[in-house]
Formats: C-alpha cells, structure tokens, sequence
C-alpha cells in the first residue's frame, strides 16, 4: 500500500483496520476483563497517578476505546463512576458495547474522531487511552481537544504509546525470532500456519492494513510538548517494558509462524508467566533507573490548570 499522505487518508485506513479487526481484537492481544486485567490497567495508572488513584474519578473520557480494556477494568475496579468510551472505528464501539453488556457495566459509547469530541467544555474529571496516540494525523489539535472537554484541574493519562528508541529495539528480537522459527516449530511438532486468506478475506485485509495505522513513534520529549502546547500543566512522562518486551515479541513472533492450534498449552503458560514476571522486573529494577526513551511504552500524564 502507498503512503498514506493525508489526514483522511490516516483515518480511513484506521477506521477500515479496526472494523475488521474488532472481532478478533481481544483474542488476538490476550485482553483480560479479570483480575488480570485489572491489576495491569490499574499499575499503568498508579505509575503515573500514585495514590491519587485510591481517590478515583468521577466521569472519565476514553479515546480510541478500542473493545474497551482500560476503561470497562477501571469501572470494575470502582476507579471512574462513569464512562464515556470513543473511537473512531463503528467495530470497535459495537464490540466494546457488547463486552460491557457480557459484564453488566453501563457505558457509553459513541463513533468520534479525537480530533473534534462531540462533547461540551469541561465535561469530564479523567481523559485517558491505552495506545491511541500513534494513531493520530493531528497530534496538536487532539490534545487542544483533551484540554477543552477536561474540567479545570482534571488529569489526562495515555499509557502505551510506542517511544521511537524501543521500537527500533523490539526488531532485534522479532527478527531473531523469525530465523529460529523453522527450528522452533520442529522442537513443538508445530505445523506452519497457513497462507492467509485470499485477496479481500478479512484476514488478508487486516494484515495489509496493519501495516499502515501506526504513524507515529515518540521521543518522551515529544509528548511533554504536546501537552505543554495544549495548556496542560504538571506534565509527566515516564517508559515502560524492557526485557518484558524483548521477550513478548520474540515469542509472539515464533507463534505467529506456526498453525495457531498447534502451539502447545504448556507453551503458551510459559509465555504468558514468563512475560508477567519479567514486567515486575522491569517495574522494579529497570523502570526506576534507565531513561524512558529505551523502553518500548511510553505514559503521559498532566493536569489542566485550575481557573484563578
């Protein structure tokens, strides 16, 4: 696919990307609405919030919601009282409805471009998202939007967004992973997966188009100007996920070479410990230390000032 040059053009490859891929979303990233799931979400934000997170929120403002990770974990949690959940993807919002309906959590959701909110001036306590911001043509004019919809002295909070030096760092193990594959797979009893669906399968389709929607990698400087230039003060980033990382995408991409049926139990227990473990590592030892702009995540954090 050429280059996408334009800001539509940005957010018609990723409304198509998301709509075939809501369905599968959550298998495919392994999104927990657990235990789990809640103990990751709720460490994303105390990194950044401490104990202010054991106060909560009031109404919380999601962008690029996606099938509902963080915010429907955060409501189970008892940290927001109300959500509001947005993306640009019409699949995306339907499969999030239908997780919060499974749960028996009242959100709302509705279709909205980050860059202009369908809501009224300070309307919400919390805006936060979970690896939206790479996605946006117009980084400046969707953070002048977080500014407007958040009350005076409310937070913003975006966890997940990929840091220019840690991505370039995750190809090593990607790579690697790729040549040790065939041996891999002969050590498991694995067959090779199957070529992928035919041209327009929707398998195809979600391949080709993932290829285009992430148009951004940041410098943690990068995301400090962003919100400075929109206003927002106390301004904090901070990295996460090192040798957690490493290890996640060298074995998501050994698994992504072989028959998905075929990649044994123990195996998958083994990577998904293994990965769990390896993040309190990073949380403990590497986190507190190393710069964030080696770690594959970055997290933003700021406050809008309040009025005099």
């Amino acid at each position: 696919m050429e280059a996408l040059r334009s800001a539509d053009e940005i957010r018609d490859v990723n409304t198509r990307y998301h709509d075939v891929a809501a369905s599968s979303y959550d298998s495919k990233w392994g999104i927990d609405f657990g235990a789990i799931g809640q103990a990751q979400v709720l460490g994303k934000l105390r990194k950044l919030v401490g104990p202010e997170l054991d106060e909560g929120y009031g109404r919380a403002l999601e962008i690029g919601a996606g099938t509902g990770y963080f915010s429907l974990n955060l409501l189970q949690a008892g940290v927001v009282l109300e959500a509001t959940c947005t993306d640009i993807s019409p699949g995306m919002v339907t499969t999030l409805g239908a997780n919060a309906e499974r749960l028996g959590l009242n959100v709302r959701t509705a279709r909205a471009d980050a860059e202009s909110l369908p809501f009224p001036d300070s309307s919400f306590d919390l805006v936060l998202g979970h690896a939206v911001l790479h996605h946006l043509p117009d980084l400046r004019r969707a953070f002048a939007e977080f500014h407007r919809v958040l009350r005076p002295g409310g937070r913003i909070v975006f966890a997940g967004e990929p840091s220019r030096i840690g991505d370039r760092l995750a190809a090593v193990p990607k790579r690697s992973a790729t040549a040790l594959a065939p041996l891999w797979r002969r050590l498991l009893g694995a067959a090779q997966a199957p070529p992928r669906g035919g041209l327009g399968s929707a398998d195809q389709v979600d391949h080709d188009l993932e290829r285009c929607v992430d148009i951004h990698a940041f410098a943690p400087s990068d995301l400090g100007r962003l919100a400075r230039r929109a206003g927002f003060t106390s301004v904090q980033v901070r990295g996460e996920e090192l040798v957690a990382n490493w290890f996640g995408w060298f074995n998501r991409a050994l698994e992504g070479t072989a028959a998905p049926d075929e990649v044994p139990l123990l195996w998958r227990r083994y990577a998904y410990h293994g990965y769990l473990l390896l993040q309190r590592l990073d949380e403990g030892v590497f986190e507190p230390l190393l710069p964030p702009a080696i770690f594959y995540n970055l997290l933003v954090t700021a406050r809008r000032g309040r009025r005099p």
